[in-house]
């Protein structure tokens, strides 16, 4: 593997031998034309049996490690973490009885399991195609309605760029897990009419003393807020306080010499960060409609909207 792996070296070396002619021809129409129109459900049995002989085959995978295949939302973090280098590198040169390459039935049926998972928790809707791999899952939630391509997932988490991330239980996350949430269950921190106002010398001690002035029952930052040290590090000049989802939720947001910080707290403490490049100037905005969150930085003089829910992406 002397060159960069990239999702579409992966394909072209490892997956386009193998796909039917007619997907060979037009791989678009292919990848757009229902494989089931019919509702046939003997097609969605062969997409589940699919996803269940990825448990096991995972022994042979991921060897003999035991990652709780299970078809749920953790089962999915555990296998993005065990989808290493070393791992995918092995499976690159290894062959099974048919003689096909173990990365290929790694994806294969790593990415209907994945689906598997959606359907299984989220109420997921498969959307058939030929060859099976390439199949979809519709997905219905707060965020909308969109179709999750998990063959592309896989080819993206296996590449140079993401194999280190874990970026398939990222993307999970991202997709499945934080638009399918029900943020509303989380209990009240405060009123969202209690103010708290602008931080201005922004130190982890100052903070926690903000809080207790202004915010008593925020007692703890949590166990994975940044350490002191790495709070020091960001250089926050100052930070605001916007309540989210009615009480729920409390952003915290500042501008540091190189772009914008974004913390989320419920009633625990600390559950995610964000990161956007910005200019020093002008100030950044924060705005709230409904469900959405947007974050409007100034990037090399021209605004850019980053949007995502108010419970973080």
């Amino acid at each position: 593997m002397a060159e960069p792996l990239t999702p579409e070296r992966i394909f072209e070396r490892f997956f386009w031998p193998l796909y039917p002619e007619a997907a060979r021809r037009d791989l678009a129409a292919a990848r757009a034309t229902d494989a089931n129109p019919a509702g046939n459900p003997s097609i969605v049995a062969a997409l589940d049996d699919t996803a269940s002989r990825f448990a096991a085959l995972a022994p042979t995978l991921f060897d003999g490690e035991d990652l709780g295949l299970d078809r749920s939302d953790a089962s999915v973090h555990r296998l993005g973490v065990a989808v290493t280098r070393a791992r995918r590198d092995r499976w690159a040169d290894e062959r099974g009885p048919d003689g096909v390459p173990l990365l290929v039935h790694a994806v294969v049926h790593g990415a209907l399991y994945v689906g598997a998972c959606v359907v299984a928790s989220h109420g997921g809707a498969w959307q058939a195609r030929n060859p099976l791999w390439e199949s979809l899952v519709r997905l219905r939630s707060r965020a909308g309605e969109g179709d999750l391509a998990l063959l592309q997932w896989w080819l993206k988490s296996l590449s140079d760029a993401e194999i280190d991330d874990a970026s398939l239980a990222s993307r999970y996350r991202t997709h499945v897990e934080v638009p399918c949430a029900s943020p509303e269950a989380l209990p009240l921190i405060a009123s969202p009419d209690r103010r708290v106002p602008r931080l201005t010398k922004v130190r982890y001690e100052s903070l926690f003393k903000h809080f207790k002035a202004h915010l008593p029952e925020m007692r703890d930052l949590g166990r994975d807020f940044p350490s002191p040290e790495r709070f020091a590090e960001l250089g926050l000049r100052w930070l605001d306080f916007v309540w989210l989802g009615g009480g729920r939720m409390l952003l915290c947001h500042g501008p540091s010499d190189d772009g914008v910080r974004l913390f989320w707290l419920d009633a625990a403490g600390f559950t995610k960060a964000a990161y956007f490049p910005a200019d020093a100037v002008p100030e950044h905005r924060v705005e709230v409609e409904g469900d959405v969150l947007r974050v409007v930085v100034p990037m090399l003089g021209v605004e850019r909207t980053h949007e995502m829910l108010w419970w973080g992406a």
